[in-house]
């Protein structure tokens, strides 16, 4: 990969490299400008990392961070990382205070296509457009990037309803052989066939190709459960039994100690339609209101996503006391074949 590239615009004078040592002092005031405005404008549930940190993981090139230089001082940057998963994982474009969103993001696009352009011979771009990121849609639609609309959902401790619209909410009625109990690893091969089944053809796997195989989909289930993409929680991580055997899963992860989240809720498709999604959201959000209410985990929501064209799913989750909060772009760039 080429550290270094250098373009002229005639207007603007804009040159875009990625990030040396070299930059780092004058770089640091549009990093604390992004992450001053993180959880408002781009809806982070956490403050990114402080920049000292963001330092250490560019060092250790868990991840790439592309600067766009405007007359030689820094004015906006785009982060990407390829070594995560099947994809090349574009995390944020911000340009400093705001200013010139649409311009100056696009020159970084236009870098950046350019350095991955090995890397995207066998993987796929994923970039989820948060905030004023949606300005770009128009633009980056050109580059062949296509687009699966999100909806986010929150169910809140406190301040909403939630928690009665819960207690009120009908479930189906189902015959003794079916058990709602917590996760056990027992159930880890299970859950990666009936997740693999679920996702293989979603939306989901538009952007994230993982689902598409079994390996790809251990490989989710797997940093799922061994909390690397945040701390598990296997107790209300719910598993639905039919006579004894795993048919659906619904499992739950805890950020930063107190936003609880969704990732994934499967059904094995012979016994979908039958209303167990509901069954278990139910049980696994009472035991987050449980420790919520014994003060034994401080936790103040629970969110999940759905596709906003998923009627179904957006019904559901309102009729369990989730509430739509916002709904972004989320894009992709296939693989070209």
């Amino acid at each position: 990969m080429l550290p270094y590239i250098h373009e002229e615009n005639e207007k603007n004078n804009y040159e875009a490299r990625l990030l040396t040592k070299d930059d780092y002092k004058a770089f640091a005031v549009v990093y604390n400008d992004f992450r001053d405005r993180a959880v408002e404008e781009y809806k982070f549930e956490l403050s990114p990392l402080e920049f000292n940190d963001f330092i250490d993981a560019v060092e250790k090139n868990l991840i790439e961070c592309l600067v766009l230089y405007e007359n030689s001082i820094p004015v906006a940057f785009l982060v990407y990382t390829t070594a995560i998963s099947e994809a090349v994982e574009l995390n944020i474009i911000h340009s400093f205070k705001m200013e010139d969103m649409v311009e100056r993001g696009m020159y970084l696009v236009k870098k950046f296509l350019e350095l991955t352009k090995s890397e995207r011979l066998d993987k796929i771009v994923c970039y989820p457009m948060l905030g004023s990121q949606k300005n770009l849609i128009g633009n980056i639609a050109h580059y062949g990037f296509k687009f699966v609309g999100l909806a986010v959902l929150r169910f809140m401790m406190s301040g909403t309803n939630s928690r009665d619209i819960l207690e009120m909410a009908e479930l189906s009625d189902l015959d003794n052989d079916y058990k709602f109990i917590e996760w056990n690893d027992d159930y880890f091969d299970d859950a990666v066939e009936i997740v693999q089944e679920g996702f293989e053809t979603s939306a989901d796997a538009l952007f994230d190709p993982r689902f598409k195989t079994v390996e790809g989909t251990k490989d989710i289930i797997t940093k799922i459960v061994k909390n690397l993409y945040a701390e598990f929680l296997p107790e209300a991580t719910t598993v639905a039994l039919y006579k004894d055997k795993p048919v659906g899963f619904c499992f739950m992860n805890l950020t930063g100690g107190k936003i609880a989240n969704i990732p994934i809720v499967s059904i094995k498709k012979d016994f979908q339609g039958k209303g167990l999604s509901k069954h278990m959201l139910k049980k696994s959000v009472k035991k987050l209101l449980e420790w919520a209410d014994n003060g034994e985990k401080p936790i103040i929501e629970v969110n999940t996503t759905a596709e906003t064209n998923n009627f179904q799913a957006l019904k559901m989750y309102r009729h369990l006391g989730f509430k739509e909060d916002y709904n972004y772009p989320q894009s992709y760039l296939p693989v070209k074949n």
